[in-house]
């Protein structure tokens, strides 16, 4: 059909966007809320199909019974010759003999009018339940809904009679005067080609039916309602009751003020309540290492700190016994020293704090890596101190391009290269490279930043990213370095999804050459 398909592209989508098809609780609940719904249609389907089959089949038999019956009454109470008529006495014996006790039969002649009910012909005796009494008299609009209800049953029986009396059988379902539900049949009496009456059976058994379908319905009721009791103990067993446990576990930690709880055993589970533990276990994992690192830089910054401001104290104290003006020249100069030290450890422990919420707050968005290093070394290339720095870009625009934060990436870049040419002796070179790798599928655009420094001893190649470390070469300004500079930069790096790294540079023989910093993120397609 003609726009069947872009209904279903736009209807899976749909579900695709909200996770159903991954969500494994999801699919449960609904497959067990369609299989009580699935069976209470496919019970009404069937009991309504064998429902309409029963009142078929008694219509079918009711209309051979009475066919059989006008044979009988047209053959025995019939006279007249050439004009047939209708003889209502041996009639009435047809009927009084041959008319089962829980059905009703009417003859009617060739104008519609009533000859015989053989309710008034039999022995059977009407037992009906006497109304309540009333002690007000009777309610009007209840003996006009009485009068109506039998109006209506009359005017169904002359229609159903005038119709047979054009020489068609009748077999439908309709009222009788006492508001039961019959199925009733009409058939003409004919004599050759003459019509001589009509006869009418009827069986009120139709509510006999009805209910005994409605009982049948019970088995179908009660299974669905197993089903959705079964469904819902499940749900509260898979759903309900690991997520109160989750509850519980964190409510724990709240009171008890810990920073570590341990979670119900749930992570196992390979559906969306497993998700939640593993993500929730994940989370205080990372609360934790959080907050042992906000411990380990605390005491760090107070240890940092402390040392300038012990110097100076020390200077201070010892300016005042000093005569000498060399010597208190070499004091006041240690003082400022340290001053600065401590300005750089005070504005990079600001920064260093800032970080977290910078990344937290900054929306990723593409970032044309290529161009930014362009950038950042056209500005170094304009400085007249220092190591020289170069760039070699080997990728497109397009394909240099990261999802990440430029303001942070840059500083990462500032940071290594600033730390390239501290160590770089004049007229070194500072060699910045883009390109792209295959040692890494999930991060092949590389950045590489290489030095002509003495290297990095072995053991440092990690420590040199651990905070506050430090290990410059003689001649440096003391206090220029607060040694933050490379473990924000590894921060910055893994929050992108990227990697960093420090190895050494080596000369055929084996000789340092230089250091070398290598920069791995996740391109924008990825």
């Amino acid at each position: 059909m003609p726009g069947t398909e872009p209904q279903t592209r736009l209807f899976l989508p749909l579900f695709a966007r909200i996770g159903f098809f991954r969500a494994r609780l999801g699919r449960l609940i609904l497959l067990l809320n369609l299989a009580g719904l699935l069976i209470l249609v496919v019970g009404a389907l069937v009991l309504n199909e064998f429902r309409q089959g029963l009142i078929d089949n008694r219509k079918e038999s009711l209309m051979a019974q009475a066919e059989t019956m006008g044979e009988i009454i047209a053959e025995v109470a019939t006279a007249g010759d050439p004009e047939p008529y209708l003889e209502p006495q041996y009639a009435v014996l047809v009927l009084g003999r041959f008319v089962p006790a829980e059905q009703r039969a009417r003859l009617f002649d060739a104008k519609g009018h009533l000859i015989t009910d053989s309710y008034s012909v039999s022995e059977q005796v009407d037992v009906r339940n006497l109304p309540p009494i009333e002690t007000s008299g009777p309610d009007p609009e209840r003996r006009k809904a009485r009068n109506r209800k039998q109006e209506l049953a009359h005017e169904a029986l002359e229609a159903e009679v005038r119709q047979a009396l054009s020489g068609e059988a009748v077999a439908s379902v309709r009222y009788n005067e006492k508001g039961e539900k019959v199925v009733s049949v009409s058939v003409p009496l004919k004599r050759v080609k003459a019509i001589l009456g009509v006869l009418t059976i009827e069986a009120g058994d139709v509510d006999k039916i009805v209910a005994a379908q409605r009982w049948a319905m019970l088995p179908f009721i009660l299974v669905a309602l197993g089903v959705s009791l079964f469904s819902s103990l499940l749900l509260h067993w898979l759903v309900s009751r690991p997520i109160h446990r989750l509850s519980d576990a964190a409510d724990a930690v709240r009171m008890q003020k810990a920073r570590t709880f341990s979670l119900p055993d749930l992570e196992s589970r390979h559906d969306e309540v497993g998700s939640l533990a593993r993500s929730l276990q994940s989370m205080t994992e990372a609360l934790q290492k959080r907050m042992d690192d906000i411990d380990r830089f605390a005491a760090d910054v107070s240890h940092e700190i402390k040392n300038p401001l012990t110097s100076i104290r020390s200077a201070l104290e010892t300016l005042s016994l000093v005569k000498d003006d060399a010597a208190k020249a070499r004091l006041m100069a240690v003082i400022q020293q340290d001053v600065r030290r401590a300005d750089r450890l005070i504005t990079d422990i600001s920064n260093a704090s800032r970080l977290d919420a910078e990344l937290a707050r900054d929306v990723p968005k593409p970032v044309d890596v290529g161009a930014l290093l362009e950038d950042i070394v056209s500005l170094y290339q304009h400085m007249p101190d220092g190591a020289a720095v170069s760039l070699d870009r080997q990728l497109t625009p397009a394909a240099s391009k990261v999802m990440g934060r430029e303001g942070p990436l840059g500083q990462v870049f500032r940071n290594v290269i600033d730390n390239a040419r501290s160590f770089s002796p004049a007229g070194g070179t500072v060699r910045v490279c883009v390109a792209y790798s295959d040692a890494d599928p999930k991060r092949p655009l590389q950045i590489v930043i290489e030095d002509d420094g003495p290297g990095i001893p072995a053991e440092n190649l990690e420590t040199i990213f651990q905070r506050f470390y430090t290990s410059r070469p003689k001649g440096t300004d003391f206090g220029r370095n607060s040694g933050l500079g490379l473990s924000i930069s590894r921060q910055i790096i893994e929050a992108q999804g990227g990697l960093i790294w420090a190895e050494n540079r080596l000369n055929s023989d084996g000789s340092v050459a230089g250091a070398r910093f290598t920069i791995t993120l996740p391109n924008v397609y990825q």
